[in-house]
């Protein structure tokens, strides 16, 4: 028997009939539905972040009772999983009659995903909780799939190059989201940010080498602007990822 408290894999609110709430007879809130539920949820969560949403706050937004919430949800965590999907819908995917190159389309994909986490800090960690099965995740989710098949990988090697990428740009979107509303909270600029971080640790003696060393890799890279510095790294790591996709195409 499992635990109270802990949900099993079918704990999802696209395993437990997701549109049955939105259909019930009688008695809903007037003006209210899970749209709207879903929008103010999402609005909500950018601005105040996972540890300052509550389903009590969410009703004080929506100028109705907590009670009033659950007519359309059984649970937060179901609430949560329908804005992870909502904004999955924010994504473009590539049109597969454009004729484009795989290589073009993997980066727009992989640019789109990077700016959501970026947008949306909070979805990152929403991300590793649920299953991600909601009908944008699974369409962004196709559209990896059918771009990378057309690299010219066998099949028992697609996986493995949809974690490198995507795995990649989770990891970096996710960093670059958490340090931008780290930022946010100081009332700085993102620059300003890192000039008095980088001048505060080169005051520690013991740092000093190590920070030369570093700042020297950091000029040779290139880039005025921390958004510039962010970009240049994320293109070009990407693009070692497509050349390793590339080789393993020619290696067969």
């Amino acid at each position: 028997m499992a635990k109270a408290g802990r949900q099993g894999p079918r704990a999802s609110v696209w395993l437990n009939g997701e549109g049955r709430r939105s259909g019930r007879r009688g008695g809903q809130p007037s003006g209210l539905d899970r749209d709207r539920i879903t929008r103010v949820t999402v609005r909500l969560l950018d601005a105040e972040g996972l540890a300052g949403f509550s389903m009590r706050r969410l009703a004080a937004e929506l100028n109705v009772t907590a009670m009033s919430v659950y007519w359309y949800v059984d649970t937060k965590d179901e609430l949560l999983e329908l804005a992870l999907d909502a904004v999955f819908g924010e994504l473009r995917h590539p049109d597969p009659d454009a004729g484009q190159d795989w290589r073009a389309e993997l980066r727009a994909l992989a640019r789109e995903n990077r700016a959501l986490l970026v947008r949306h800090p909070w979805s990152s960690r929403l991300v590793g909780t649920y299953l991600n099965i909601g009908p944008h995740a699974l369409a962004f989710s196709r559209s990896v799939q059918n771009v990378v098949r057309r690299s010219g990988l066998p099949a028992y090697r697609l996986t493995g190059a949809i974690a490198a990428v995507f795995q990649f740009v989770y990891g970096y979107g996710t960093i670059e989201g958490r340090f931008l509303a780290r930022v946010e909270d100081t009332g700085l600029s993102p620059d300003e940010y890192f000039r008095d971080s980088m001048n505060a640790v080169t005051e520690v003696p013991d740092n000093a080498g190590v920070l030369q060393d570093a700042q020297e890799i950091m000029a040779a890279r290139g880039g005025d602007t921390v958004a510039e510095m962010l970009d240049r790294d994320f293109e070009f790591a990407l693009d070692l990822l497509v050349a390793g996709i590339e080789a393993m195409v020619e290696r067969g």
